[in-house]
């Protein structure tokens, strides 16, 4: 029995955002590793070696998303899931196995450059093999299974607290994140490669078989098809005279645009405080007299509101659209932090332990979380990973992600000392930031849901910088692309078949 193709098209996205899943495991577990009494016991690390631990990590993460598009654009989207899975595995082992901080530091800095490739190019595999009608969908998956991995670490680790009192505390759960990533890298060649990078690369037989086994349950005449195919080598002999670079990046108004926008959308995820919590939740809760214990269980309860939240995102993102979801996520993440700050402030844990306000503090941290997870999180990898042409591609979801690593080191190495010396007024932070994107976003943002990604460029030309100064929609680029494909279909597809025969046997390298 075959399943239908955008099924096949999202469990093949299921599959790949296993990475996602590594990413989401490895940011929460360090929390409770470094809470547990057996780390502390074992490594006694000092408030700058546990910023380290964590901004190690990231940093990893920051050039492992530079590398990534090197692979990609040369090797194919495939070989950089499985080599960073590989390189992930080594970090977590030096993890798990630390004789010391020494090796602890090495284990996540491996693991962060093993997860920054996957970050990168899992949305931007998502994205080239999907439907445009579903590719929020798929591409959200990024965010829904990283939710996955910090769910699991939450309880892993919540359990192994509660379970253990012997060095197994940390070492179990810091083991257990390479189960998932060996499982990615024996069987992603099993799937397709992204269809985009075949033609990029001259294998247009190829390409258009992925594209039909993709799309059409390997029927390379479906006007869907054909339409697609026409279009990326539209595209590709379009930019393959351009010997793309990173400076091709800004050589127009609409790519520099484009760069601009995905990378202030990565650097704004990490200013609304999402990390600051990931990271130091006891530390924080600690300001309002929650002990580590509590404060373990309320972030484990955390992780089953998040996973709903990113669920409710996958099914409903192509239908809401990117634009307003990011605004008005944004404008509630700035109201809890507000409410956050005022408990904070009037009931410190020095001198009043107040049920009522822990219980306030909790509930909107809690909603802090479903609002994040819901739009902010998720879309700071579907913008990006559907906004850029072929030819870029890869470079701008690159920068766009080294922007969110460099901002997520940046909040994971302060907060400690912040919230240590400034208490509620760092909250003051986020409360700024996130109303600030708010009106960022409603300025400059346009709505690109369903728009094929080879339209893309038309999309951002056509949209004014300044957008609600727009005075009429732009062009339904998805309508216009189902136009195209119901004229094959009256058509007939032969003469549009014996163009791609033509064009391949006429290019032998693209």
């Amino acid at each position: 029995m075959r399943l239908p193709p955008k099924v096949y098209q999202f469990l093949v996205c299921c599959f790949a955002a296993i990475g996602s899943f590594t990413y989401g495991y490895d940011l929460a577990i360090i929390s409770q590793v470094e809470a547990s009494e057996s780390f502390i016991a074992k490594f006694n690390p000092t408030t700058n070696e546990k910023g380290a631990v964590v901004s190690l990590f990231t940093g990893g993460c920051f050039f492992g998303a530079f590398g990534a598009s090197f692979i990609a654009d040369r090797w194919g989207r495939r070989v950089v899931l499985f080599s960073a899975a590989i390189i992930f595995m080594v970090g977590g082992c030096l993890q798990g196995g630390a004789r010391n901080l020494n090796y602890l530091f090495g284990g996540r800095f491996i693991a962060g450059f093993g997860v920054g490739n996957l970050t990168m190019i899992i949305p931007l595999y998502q994205a080239e093999i999907a439907n445009p009608s579903i590719r929020g969908m798929v591409t959200a998956l990024q965010q829904f299974f990283l939710g996955i991995g910090s769910l699991c670490s939450s309880w892993i680790g919540y359990g192994c607290y509660l379970g253990f009192s012997d060095k197994k505390q940390y070492m179990v759960p810091l083991f257990l994140q390479i189960v998932p990533a060996g499982v990615l890298a024996s069987m992603i060649f099993l799937f397709p490669e992204s269809p985009r990078f075949l033609i990029m690369k001259g294998k247009l037989d190829e390409g258009l078989k992925t594209i039909a086994r993709l799309h059409a349950n390997g029927d390379t005449e479906d006007p869907f098809v054909v339409v697609e195919f026409d279009q990326i080598l539209t595209e590709v002999e379009m930019e393959k005279k351009l010997n793309s670079t990173w400076l091709d990046l800004f050589n127009t108004r609409d790519r520099f645009r484009r760069i601009i926008i995905c990378v202030a959308l990565q650097a704004s995820v990490q200013l609304t405080g999402v990390s600051a919590i990931q990271y130091y939740s006891p530390t924080i809760f600690a300001n309002i007299g929650l002990s580590t214990g509590r404060t373990l269980l309320y972030q484990s309860i955390n992780s089953i509101i998040a996973l709903i939240a990113q669920g409710i995102c996958v099914l409903t993102i192509d239908l809401t659209g990117r634009r307003w979801a990011l605004i008005l996520c944004n404008i509630g993440s700035c109201l809890m932090f507000m409410i956050g700050a005022i408990l904070l402030a009037q009931f410190p844990a020095a001198t009043n332990n107040s049920r009522p306000a822990q219980i306030g503090f909790i509930a909107t941290t809690w909603i802090y979380n479903f609002i994040f997870s819901w739009g902010i999180g998720p879309l700071s990898w579907v913008i990006p990973a559907e906004s850029f042409s072929l030819a870029i591609r890869s470079k701008g979801v690159s920068l766009a992600t080294m922007t969110s690593y460099a901002f997520n080191t940046m909040i994971g190495q302060v907060t400690d000392k912040a919230m240590n010396s400034v208490g509620w007024k760092y909250y003051l932070l986020f409360i700024i930031c996130s109303f600030t994107n708010a009106i960022f976003f409603y300025c400059f943002l346009p709505e690109t849901k369903g728009t094929p990604l080879e339209l893309m460029d038309k999309l951002w030309q056509e949209v004014p910088i300044f957008v609600p100064s727009m005075k009429e929609k732009h062009t339904d680029f998805l309508k216009q692309f189902e136009e195209e494909v119901q004229q094959v279909e009256e058509k007939g597809t032969v003469d549009h078949l014996e163009d791609i025969e033509k064009v391949n046997s006429n290019n032998t390298e693209v």
